[in-house]
């Protein structure tokens, strides 16, 4: 039997209003996810090598709590214990209305599930990229190590300057699977309304008979999305080795 694709019925109205405004939302979280997490695991690199045996036992506590409970226990947990657990006054500031916190595709980005999601995955990924990053330092000869020592380099120099550079250029690959699975990931962030999400497809399918072609849609969008995002993380490490040749 051939499937006929209505394009005009799928492409129009409600439907296609629901889809796009989801798509641009996992978009949004996921771009705001991965910067955040990218930080967290920058600090966290820091406070493992500086902090001391302290600071190591403390970066190991946080890389095992969150990477052994599920993505969407830590979720919830976000959205509903920690949320519920900030003062009433910045609640009802997050919870009002601003103007200035409209992203492009008319994503509201200062709001309890959006701000939630965003740490929940970028934490939650921050505990793999810690890991990540930090197999690639350990790459790094030894005799980098001892030079900047030599020449005086504090350890959070010596971070910056001597491994950090040569550390994510060896890790590079499995960290571009990381910030590309926090994106897959991102969509499950909207387990925190899951209500919400299964009525919106439930009026996507009552308003016309075009519901599999329309996910067939979201699908193609958030294929081409991952593809395009996995070969500019891919370019930019190309471009970085091309760099250093030159040099």
């Amino acid at each position: 039997m051939m499937l006929h694709l209505d394009w005009h019925g799928v492409l129009s109205g409600q439907p296609l209003q629901w889809i796009l405004s989801g798509y641009l939302t996992t978009l949004w979280v996921s771009l705001v996810g991965i910067a955040l997490a990218t930080v967290l695991a920058l600090v966290l690199l820091t406070i493992r090598l500086g902090g001391g045996k302290a600071g190591f036992s403390f970066v190991a506590a946080w890389v095992s709590l969150f990477r052994n409970t599920p993505l969407l226990v830590q979720l919830l947990f976000w959205y509903f214990a920690a949320w519920n657990g900030l003062p009433d006054v910045l609640k009802s500031y997050v919870n009002a209305d601003h103007n200035w916190s409209s992203l492009p595709g008319n994503v509201w980005w200062f709001t309890p599930e959006f701000l939630c999601s965003a740490w929940g995955l970028a934490a939650f990924t921050s505990a793999f990229l810690v890991e990540e990053i930090a197999s690639g330092l350990n790459a790094v000869p030894a005799g980098q190590r001892e030079a900047a020592i030599a020449q005086g380099f504090t350890k959070g120099g010596m971070l910056r300057n001597i491994l950090l550079p040569p550390g994510l250029a060896n890790a590079w690959q499995p960290v571009i699977g990381q910030y590309l699975n926090l994106f897959k990931l991102s969509s499950l962030a909207s387990g925190i309304g899951f209500a919400e999400l299964t009525y919106q497809v439930r009026q996507i399918e009552s308003y016309n008979a075009h519901a599999l072609e329309a996910f067939a849609v979201g699908t193609l969008l958030y294929l081409a999305t991952g593809i395009t995002i996995g070969m500019l993380l891919a370019q930019i490490k190309f471009a970085s080795r091309r760099t250093r040749s030159d040099l």
